[in-house]
């Protein structure tokens, strides 16, 4: 492959986020010492950011939500993220919240990321996510059962957005007898208010 070929496969990519995985299958290359110099030599002239070990970036103007799923994976947005972007909850919060395999939290760039551990037949099962950019996003109803899940007592200000219908769809993945009964309880309150409250 010619030189200026390397950098023009990952410009050309949708992602906005590569492992270093993801660069040697596009170049077609090992992990060898050829490839780690010219990763480093595309870094050192500024045309990849490094964000962390093994973590690329085509430029400062990477999609967020798109590493936060990148860093471990599998992952995917959800809880506070999503919770308060689809109106369930109404304050702010700065982290960018994910499912995954594992409970850590971390920095990159300034940008805090909180990573809550989920059980792997629910991390695997895609019911309720989407895929918006290059990042996997749990729907309104896919975040408020996973919050639920890991916290029985947690506070919605606002469950109208939900769809209810999407919500018993998806509750079968965790199995989970105690989740049941609390959806089922917060359900019965939604009904029981009157229209516009």
């Amino acid at each position: 492959m010619k030189k200026g070929k390397y950098l023009d496969l990952l410009l050309r990519s949708p992602k906005t986020i590569f492992t270093a995985g993801d660069i040697a299958m596009l170049w077609s290359e090992t992990h060898s010492p050829a490839f780690r110099v010219r990763l480093k030599y595309y870094v050192g002239r500024g045309d990849l950011v490094r964000l962390r070990r093994g973590i690329y970036a085509k430029d400062e103007k990477y999609d967020r939500l798109e590493l936060a799923t990148r860093i471990f994976t599998p992952a995917y947005i959800s809880f506070e993220t999503v919770l308060a972007r689809e109106g369930l909850i109404f304050q702010y919060h700065e982290p960018i919240f994910a499912a995954s395999y594992l409970a850590r939290e971390i920095e990159v760039a300034d940008q805090a990321y909180i990573y809550r551990k989920i059980k792997d037949e629910v991390l695997v099962n895609a019911a309720g996510i989407t895929r918006v950019n290059e990042a996997a996003v749990a729907g309104a109803e896919r975040a408020f059962l996973d919050t639920l899940y890991l916290n029985t007592d947690y506070h919605f200000d606002n469950l109208r957005p939900l769809d209810w219908e999407k919500v018993r769809a998806i509750l079968p993945i965790y199995k989970n007898k105690r989740l049941a009964r609390t959806v089922s309880k917060l359900l019965d309150q939604e009904k029981g208010k009157p229209h516009g409250s």
